[in-house]
């Protein structure tokens, strides 16, 4: 197995990218079992919080395994891109908070496996790139529309018709990283930045998620709508009320979810 779920405490679990000998080049195998992991994670309502990360120092993912393609017919290449499609899917669409824990290189499609996520947290080691018109495609795990909905279009295109690598440093500047850390603390300090989001309200939590992503490309009064009815899914539900008497009580509240 090149993904396995690691659980911390109750509420986070860590999803961690371990295959090696290949730099976790994203082989059809390993999104299979990305896949597997996504759709266990998103049936189970005890998770508030996932982490994404790698279990190599150099590298979280350096993008599509080419050595696997170089043997590929087009109907080979045309499966494995069923396959992908699912695999950055169900990242994106994963209903609690996601952190991307960044150490080395993510690049091609191991950057875009990071941009699914809501928040990259990356060390002073990574890397970030996209170069695949250089091999003659396109990014295609989301790349084209999750970097430019990030940074806007000129940094975006800036990126992609040049395939240069961009540092932690400036992606912080841009705003894709959300938060820098020391070399070898992006897996510790993206669990502790989880934790920190599985203490609230599981029910606000996803409710947010929904409103900042469905919301993001809709006209200002159609994103206020979809506010409110997060609003409303929060507003009578046993965790605002549980909330409110934890605050008045002075105590940590006990979510029901």
């Amino acid at each position: 197995m090149s993904v396995r779920l690691e659980r911390h405490g109750d509420h986070v679990v860590e999803l961690v990218m371990d295959r090696p000998e290949a730099m976790n080049a994203l082989s059809t195998q390993q999104a299979k079992e990305l896949i597997a992991a996504a759709d266990e994670l998103a049936a189970d309502r005890g998770v508030r919080a996932v982490v994404l990360s790698s279990a190599l120092p150099k590298a979280f993912c350096v993008g599509a395994d080419l050595k696997e393609r170089n043997s590929f017919s087009d109907s080979d290449l045309e499966d494995q891109r069923g396959i992908f499609r699912r695999c950055f899917g169900g990242l994106m669409q994963l209903p609690m908070p996601t952190i991307a824990a960044v150490e080395g290189f993510a690049l091609g499609g191991g950057f875009e496996l990071a941009l699914c996520c809501d928040l990259i947290l990356a060390s002073e080691t990574a890397v970030f790139g996209l170069p695949e018109i250089g091999v003659g495609v396109i990014p295609g795990g989301g790349g084209t529309q999750n970097l430019s909905r990030r940074v806007g279009l000129a940094r975006a295109a800036d990126v992609i018709f040049t395939g240069r690598r961009v540092s932690v440093d400036e992606g912080l500047d841009w705003g894709f990283v959300a938060r820098r850390v020391s070399a070898g603390e992006a897996a510790a300090e993206a669990v502790a930045l989880a934790e920190v989001v599985a203490g609230k309200s599981p029910v606000g939590a996803r409710a947010a998620k929904r409103a900042l992503h469905t919301g993001f490309d809709l006209p200002l009064g159609q994103g206020l709508d979809l506010e409110h009815e997060g609003w409303q899914d929060t507003a009578f539900s046993a965790d605002r009320r549980e909330g409110i008497a934890a605050f008045n009580e002075k105590r940590t509240p006990n979510w029901p979810g």
